[in-house]
C-alpha cells in the first residue's frame, strides 16, 4: 500500500552536526573558486568581493594551497584603475579597483579613463586578497589610491564609495580606514573628521547606526568600532584597561552588544530580529575588539552556528537553508573567533587572518 508524501519528511538542505565539517567546507570553497554558480549572476558587479569571500575563507581554513597565489594576484591587479598621468589625478576621480569586468571600461583613444567606476568596497576586497596571497606591496603603486581617495571624503567626515556619488555612511569610512591600514599610509583620509562622524553615529542605546540618528545595527557597530581601532582612537581590549577613558560610551556599547545574543545562542543584528549567522562575526568581532568576548555564551553560539552548517559545505543565513558565500565566510570567521581547532586566528579589525594582516 502506498503512503502519502509528507513534505516534512524530506531531507533538509542543511545537516545539523555537532562538529565543524572543515574538509566539507574546503570542498565547497574549491568549487566556488573554480566556478561560481548561476545564482550569483546578479552579483557579477561584485565579483572581487565574492573572490575575497572565497580566498579569505580558504586562508581561515588553512587551505590556501588550493589556489595559485600568483595567478590570483595578477587577476586582482588587472582590476586596478590607473590615471593617464599625474594631472588626471586632479579630476576628482577615485583610482582604486573596479568590482568586475562589467564595471571596467577601457580608456579612450587618448588613454584617458572616461568611465571610471572604481569603488571603495572593491578596493578593500582587492587589497585584502593581495595581503592574503602574500603579494609584495613594495611592487604596488598605492599612491594613486591614497591621493585620489581624498576625493571621496565629505565635509562631515563620511565617505562616498565612488566619485560619481552615492550614499555616505559608516560602511565606507570602514573601507577607507582598512585600506589605509593595509597600505600603511593614512594620507588618504582625514582621521579627525572621520572620528567625529563615527562618534555622532552612536545611538542612545549604545550601538551605532549607519548615519547619525539612525537605528543601531550590528554591521554599522562593527564598522564604527573597527574603524576607531584601526585609526588608533580606541585601545585594543579597552575593557581590561582600568581607569581608561574613551571617546565613545563603552559600557553602553558593551551592554547593547551582549544583548544581541538571543535565546537560541545566535546573534541578531537588531532587537526583535531573528539570529543570523553573519552577526556572530559583526557583533562577535566588536566584542573581541573591546575585550568583551569572554562574556559570550560560546557553547550556545556554537550550537546555533552548527544548525546553519550545510551538508554541502558552507553556512546559511538561518538554520535549515541553503548555503551562500556571504554567510559561509562569516560563519568561518565566527568559528575562528571561537578558536575552532584547525582554523587560523582572525584579525577582527581587518576581516582577514592574523597571518595575512601582519605578513608573518
Amino acid at each position: 500500500m502506498e503512503t502519502e508524501w509528507d513534505p516534512d519528511e524530506e531531507e533538509s538542505p542543511s545537516s545539523c552536526s555537532d562538529i565543524f565539517e572543515r574538509d566539507r567546507h574546503v570542498r565547497y570553497l574549491q568549487m566556488m573558486y573554480e566556478c561560481i554558480p548561476q545564482e550569483y549572476q546578479s552579483q557579477e558587479i561584485n565579483r572581487l568581493t565574492l573572490a575575497y569571500f572565497v580566498i579569505s575563507s580558504l586562508d581561515l581554513l588553512a587551505s590556501l594551497q588550493c589556489v595559485d597565489k600568483d595567478k590570483v594576484a595578477d587577476w586582482v591587479l588587472s582590476f586596478q584603475a590607473h590615471p593617464k598621468d599625474k594631472d588626471e589625478m586632479k579630476n576628482g576621480h577615485f583610482y582604486g579597483f573596479h568590482g568586475s569586468r562589467t564595471s571596467q571600461f577601457p580608456p579612450d583613444d587618448n588613454g584617458k579613463l572616461v568611465h571610471n567606476a572604481s569603488h571603495l568596497a572593491s578596493t578593500y576586497s582587492a587589497l585584502a586578497i593581495l595581503k592574503i596571497v602574500g603579494y609584495d606591496f613594495s611592487n604596488f603603486d598605492f599612491e594613486t589610491i591614497s591621493i585620489s581617495m581624498r576625493n571621496l571624503q565629505q565635509p562631515d567626515g563620511s565617505f562616498m564609495p565612488i566619485h560619481t556619488g552615492a550614499e555616505t555612511d559608516l560602511r565606507f569610512i570602514y573601507c577607507a580606514a582598512a585600506i589605509c591600514s593595509m597600505l600603511g599610509n593614512w594620507s588618504g583620509m582625514d582621521r579627525e573628521k572621520a572620528k567625529e562622524y563615527i562618534i555622532n553615529c552612536q545611538s542612545y542605546d549604545g550601538g551605532f547606526g549607519l548615519i547619525p540618528g539612525s537605528e543601531s545595527h550590528g554591521g554599522a557597530t562593527y564598522c564604527a568600532v573597527a574603524s576607531l581601532r584601526l585609526m588608533g582612537f580606541i585601545e585594543d581590549d579597552i575593557l581590561s584597561k582600568s581607569g581608561s577613558s574613551s571617546i565613545i560610551n563603552v559600557p553602553l556599547l558593551l551592554d547593547w552588544s551582549l544583548q544581541r545574543q538571543a535565546t537560541d545562542g545566535g546573534f541578531q543584528g537588531r532587537p526583535n530580529k531573528d539570529s543570523d549567522t553573519c552577526y556572530a562575526f559583526w557583533v562577535g568581532a566588536v566584542l573581541r575588539i573591546l575585550g568583551g568576548h569572554k562574556f559570550i555564551e560560546e557553547k550556545s553560539l556554537r550550537r546555533f552556528l552548527l544548525t546553519c552548517q550545510s551538508e554541502y559545505g558552507g553556512f546559511s543565513k538561518f538554520p535549515e537553508q541553503f548555503p551562500d558565500l556571504y554567510h559561509s565566510y562569516y560563519g568561518f570567521t565566527a568559528f575562528s573567533l571561537l578558536h575552532e581547532p584547525g582554523l587560523n586566528p582572525l584579525c577582527a579589525e581587518l576581516g582577514i587572518t592574523d597571518i595575512a594582516a601582519t605578513g608573518t
